[in-house]
C-alpha cells in the first residue's frame, strides 16, 4: 500500500460508507510534513497538515517515541521488552504494566470473539515453525529447502500454547507463566502502533494525517485540496482484483497475505499464520485477506482472524460482523476474489 495514489477512472475506487457524515474541517494549512523510518522490523511513514506555528523535530520525537514504546512493551524480538522477559519468566503469576494489560486483554477478546482465530498466546508454535526470534527453521541435509517440524514437536508446542491457557489476576493486574507459555501479539501489534501513533498526533494538534507501518495505514482527515488520503490496496501476486484505491477518511486498513512471509519446503509453501487449532501454517486456500475498519488494531486482527477461518466461515463471520473485506482465494482454475457486503458498500460510495 501506498500513500501517494489518486483514483483513476479503471481504478476501483472505494469511499467509505460513514463519508455521509458532515465532511470534515479543512486542514489549517496547505503544508505536507512527511516523516519516514524503520521500526519494528519494517518501514514506517507518515504524512501531515501540521497546525500553524508548529515544529517539525517535535512531531518527529513524537513519533519516534510511540515507536519506541511499543517496541518496548510489546516486542517478542527484543529481550529487554515487557513482553519477551515474561516469556522468558519462571511460573508464576507476574503483575504487568497497565498498557501492557490494556493490550493483551483486548487481544483475548479478540480471541474469545472469533474462537481463537485471533490467539495471543502461540509464541511456541511460531518459534517452532522458524518465524520467531530463534530463527529460521534449520536446512535439510542436502542444505537445499528448510526442515519441516516433527508430529511430537508440534504437539508439544501446541501443549503451551493457546489463548485458553492465559490465565490473569485481575485484581493484581498480572498475568500466569505456567513455563513456557511465550506470548505474541505481532498480529495486532504493528496495528496498535498505527493508531497509538495516529492518536498521538491528533493530541498535537495534527489532526489531518496518514499514518503506514509495514502497509498497514490510518488516516485521519483530509488534504490540504479537501481529498481524502488516497492508498493503493495490497494485493496477492495475481490477483484477478483491479487495482483498488480507497480514500482514508477516518479509517484504517490492513492485509494478511500468504506470500509476505513464508518458506518452501516439503513441495508446498509454508505461510506465517498459524492456526492454533492444527498448530501449523494457514492451508485452506486463502491467499490473502484485506479489511478496512475504523482502527488499524481492528484491521490487523480481522484480516488475521478471516485468514485462519478460511474461505467459507472467513466471508460468513465477515458478512455477520458487517466487516469491509475482500479475499482473494486459490482454487483449481486459479485465483477468485470474494467480497463482502460491506466492502461492495464502498465501491458503491466510490462509484
Amino acid at each position: 500500500m501506498g500513500g501517494g495514489a489518486s483514483p483513476r477512472p479503471d481504478n476501483r475506487v472505494l469511499i467509505p460508507t460513514h463519508g455521509r457524515k458532515p465532511a470534515p474541517p479543512p486542514p489549517p494549512g496547505k503544508t505536507i510534513l512527511d516523516f519516514a523510518g524503520e521500526a519494528m522490523g519494517t518501514t514506517w511513514s507518515v504524512r501531515l497538515v501540521p497546525p500553524p506555528e508548529s515544529d517539525r523535530a517535535v512531531f518527529q520525537s513524537a513519533i519516534e517515541d510511540e515507536l519506541a514504546r511499543i517496541i518496548s512493551l510489546f516486542s517478542h524480538w527484543d529481550p529487554r521488552s515487557e513482553l519477551s522477559r515474561l516469556n522468558a519468566a519462571p511460573p508464576g503469576f507476574w503483575a504487568v504494566s497497565e498498557p501492557f494489560w490494556d493490550l493483551l486483554t483486548k487481544a483475548m477478546d479478540l480471541a474469545d470473539d472469533t474462537n481463537g482465530a485471533v490467539d495471543p498466546a502461540l509464541g511456541a508454535l511460531v518459534d517452532l515453525w522458524g518465524f520467531g526470534p530463534p530463527g529460521p527453521r534449520p536446512m535439510n541435509a542436502f542444505g537445499t529447502n528448510p526442515t519441516v517440524p516433527f508430529e511430537d514437536e508440534i504437539v508439544a508446542a501446541r501443549a503451551r500454547s493457546g489463548w485458553g491457557i492465559v490465565r490473569f489476576n485481575r485484581e493484581a493486574r498480572a498475568v500466569q507463566q505456567l513455563g513456557g507459555v511465550k506470548l505474541d501479539l505481532s498480529g495486532i501489534a504493528k496495528g496498535h502502533a498505527v493508531d497509538r501513533v495516529s492518536e498521538r498526533l491528533t493530541t498535537m494538534g495534527a489532526t489531518h494525517h496518514l499514518v503506514e507501518i509495514g502497509g498497514e495505514l490510518r488516516g485521519a482527515g483530509v488534504k490540504p485540496d479537501r481529498m481524502p488520503w488516497w492508498v493503493e490496496l495490497q494485493q496477492s501476486p495475481g490477483s484477478p482484483s483491479p487495482r483498488t484505491v480507497a480514500g482514508l477518511f477516518d479509517l484504517a486498513v490492513a492485509t494478511s497475505g500468504d506470500w509476505i512471509r513464508n518458506f518452501q519446503a516439503d513441495g508446498r509453501t509454508w505461510s506465517h499464520t498459524i492456526d492454533g487449532r492444527t498448530g501449523r501454517p494457514v492451508d485452506n486456500g486463502v491467499s490473502s485477506v484485506t479489511v478496512l475498519a475504523d482502527t488499524a488494531l481492528y484491521a490487523d486482527a480481522m484480516a488475521t482472524a478471516l485468514t485462519v477461518m478460511g474461505p467459507a466461515e472467513g466471508p460468513a463471520y465477515a458478512e455477520a460482523m458487517t466487516i469491509a473485506a475482500a479475499f482473494v482465494v486459490r482454487t483449481d482454475t486459479g485465483l477468485t476474489e470474494i467480497l463482502t457486503p460491506a466492502f461492495v458498500a464502498m465501491m458503491s460510495e466510490g462509484a
